[in-house]
């Protein structure tokens, strides 16, 4: 039984140790050289700064895989990281900084600048000088022996509904058990090569790091520009032969927007997964369309459960007005549909509040209990014994085949006109339409309105409410339109609600 994600890496450089694990734009590094590294570092940490046990450490990061050896040399140490990005402002960074209260902070040759406008007294240590140290087996087996699989692994900050950010603390047991099933679910082998999007400060990118290290594959970093440059995104990964890709919707829909498979397409791409947003149908066709042998499947979770907690692999047509599901539970994961006061479960086919049991919970919000009581609470339905949930805050029901259907955030839904509305409804319908290219609804609660805000080609309100009239009643259009050439984007790649709602 595996107590660390380090088992994963011990295994797979044992038997692949020449194997390229990770690649960026100008470096890469093998299995066995990146295990010894990762241990060296892990020794410094241990000699030079004098961590002790489950303590944080930040790590300052990029897109390179420097910064993936200060995890695992955190990791190795005993200890867990939490990344955070070399390019936001400095009062961000120290923001996190005093949630966090690290007991070191790890930074590059091309981090290291950031951290002179932030204020922290700590120790900051240099990756590249922490693994030159010579690496102490046996310190490492004696942290080795003590380390259970409910020790913290990381903590991702996400953005709280305040504005105060929360570090979502997540144990090597949970990522294990999202990892092992997604071995056992989507094939992965020896032979998967993901192609990373995500940022290495967003839990997408866990599925990437830890599905390579556990089937001994490799992991290219794709650089950020190339989702700018499309056409030189696709040789990129036919050049490196990737053949996996987790991605956030908003890339796919780069791709569709921009008609990219019009003029080439990926050759070797065998699995193509996506989360994050509602993925709408009309996006997915377009790639169904080009790569119709490709496995698609829809992942849905938040942080707080370790990445997902349900999939859907796409089996069947969908007509691009349609929904699609987010599937059925991974094993050793149970959903529970409950009602407003989150008192009793919903009965089939109602809406409820999605909540989440099992192995996959994150540990809570590191140095934030009160916000830890309001969202891990004690399941109501078991009154024996202590057992949390995680209340996502999502509203959710189950169609007549099983399949679980996402209907929108508990927050967008709104009260307009007498109606009960839900936003996500009216942005399935808008998404739908050919000539948009990505949607969303804000409710102005002041002015009470429904304002949408739309990437099209050009502008084009009138074309917009007409078609809405065949699919929506016209108390859910929208009562104002603000037209984008581009919509704004937040770090990890979703459409900036929060921007757009300081817009209204």
């Amino acid at each position: 039984m595996q107590r660390s994600v380090l088992d994963y890496l011990e295994e797979s450089a044992d038997k692949f140790p020449e194997k390229i694990v990770f690649a960026d734009n100008k470096d890469k590094v093998t299995y066995h050289d990146f295990r010894n590294q990762a241990k060296a570092v892990a020794t410094a940490l241990k000699e030079q700064v004098g961590l002790g046990r489950n303590q944080p450490v930040v790590v300052l990061i990029e897109r390179k895989i420097e910064s993936l050896l200060g995890f695992f040399g955190v990791a190795y140490s005993g200890n867990f990281y939490a990344p955070v990005d070399c390019q936001m402002p400095a009062k961000r960074i120290e923001l996190f900084l005093d949630i966090i209260k690290p007991k070191a902070v790890i930074v590059t040759e091309g981090t290291k600048k950031a951290m002179e406008q932030v204020a922290y007294e700590g120790s900051i240590v240099e990756l590249q000088e922490l693994a030159r140290t010579a690496i102490d087996q046996e310190l490492l087996d004696k942290i080795a022996s003590q380390r259970i699989d409910t020790d913290p692994l990381y903590a991702i900050f996400t953005s709280g509904s305040t504005g105060v950010p929360k570090g979502v603390l997540v144990c090597h047991r949970s990522v294990i058990d999202l990892i092992d099933n997604f071995k056992k679910e989507f094939g992965f082998d020896e032979n998967i090569v993901l192609g990373n999007q995500a940022p290495f400060d967003f839990d997408v990118s866990v599925k990437d790091i830890y599905s390579t290290i556990k089937n001994g594959g490799t992991m290219y970093v794709v650089p950020k520009m190339m989702f700018s440059m499309v056409a030189t995104l696709i040789d990129y990964l036919n050049q490196n032969k990737i053949n996996t890709v987790i991605w956030a919707t908003s890339a796919l829909r780069i791709v569709e927007n921009l008609n990219v498979f019009s003029q080439k397409v990926p050759q070797y791409l065998r699995t193509v997964m996506f989360s994050g947003e509602i993925m709408p149908n009309k996006v997915l066709n377009y790639w169904r369309r080009y790569l119709p042998e490709v496995q698609y499947v829809n992942l849905y979770g938040p942080t707080e459960i370790t990445c997902n907690c349900t999939f859907y692999k796409v089996d069947r047509p969908f007509a691009d007005e349609e929904t699609l599901p987010i599937g059925i539970s991974f094993k050793n994961t149970d959903i529970l549909l409950l009602d407003g006061e989150r008192k009793q479960e919903v009965a089939f086919g109602q809406a409820g509040e999605i909540c989440v049991r099992g192995s996959s919970l994150a540990l809570g919000y590191y140095n934030n209990e009160e916000k830890t009581r309001e969202a891990f609470i004690q399941n109501p339905l078991n009154t024996m014994y202590p057992e949390l949930i995680y209340c996502t805050g999502d509203l959710g029901q189950y169609a007549e085949d099983g399949n679980l259907m996402f209907i929108s955030r508990k927050d967008y839904q709104i009260k307009h006109m007498g109606h009960r509305i839900e936003l996500g409804e009216v942005e399935v319908a808008i998404n739908a339409l050919p000539f948009v290219e990505a949607a969303c609804c804000i409710y102005d609660e002041k002015e009470e309105k429904i304002v949408l805000f739309y990437q099209a080609a050009e502008q084009c309100d009138r074309e917009l409410l007409k078609s809405l009239g065949k699919t929506l009643p016209k108390y859910m259009f929208p009562n104002r339109m603000e037209y984008y050439e581009k919509l704004p984007l937040n770090k990890n790649a979703k459409i900036d609600r929060t921007l757009l709602k300081e817009r209204l």
